[in-house]
């Protein structure tokens, strides 16, 4: 009899489980927020693609400007958009916010900024060789040398026998 009764309760369990499941999918909500590329340097496009957000919406962050999503053809409830960095932004982890119908949702760390490079120089912003290169130089010269210096006193002496 026992038995009976914790089967009626355990069905009963999953039947309510089962029956508010779908009601949970079926929210409106943001969700899965994700940024590509995940690591862009300044003045870069970020695609920015948010699950859940049916109707469309806007992205925010303190990198770029408030970006509009707009829905995806084809794509059940998922909105999409792109939005251009700052070229002054600062370099680090940045958190991306959206909202959609009302409901937000923050994904902390979506996306990080590195800094700028400098192009047409060669990476380089010294002019000429620096010390390291003279040394490095004055010893290659006085190893050439010296190994000629010993290279032409024994064919000298070769001469001699």
């Amino acid at each position: 009899m026992r038995n009976s009764r914790t089967l009626a309760v355990c069905a009963a369990t999953v039947a309510a489980l089962g029956l508010a499941a779908p009601a949970a999918v079926a929210w409106d909500s943001p969700s899965n927020i994700v940024a590509m590329p995940s690591v862009i340097a300044r003045g870069g496009q970020l695609t920015i693609t948010v699950d859940g957000c049916r109707r469309g919406g806007t992205a925010t962050s303190d990198a770029f400007r408030p970006t509009t999503l707009s829905p995806i053809n084809g794509a059940n409830e998922t909105s999409k958009g792109t939005a251009t960095v700052d070229t002054n932004a600062r370099a680090g982890s940045f958190d991306i916010t959206v909202n959609c119908d009302g409901r937000t949702l923050t994904r902390p760390a979506a996306f990080t900024v590195i800094g700028g490079v400098r192009g047409g120089i060669g990476g380089s912003t010294s002019s000429g060789a620096t010390p390291t290169d003279m040394a490095i130089g004055g010893g290659l010269v006085a190893a050439a040398v010296v190994g000629g210096g010993v290279f032409w006193m024994r064919r000298r002496a070769e001469r001699r026998i």
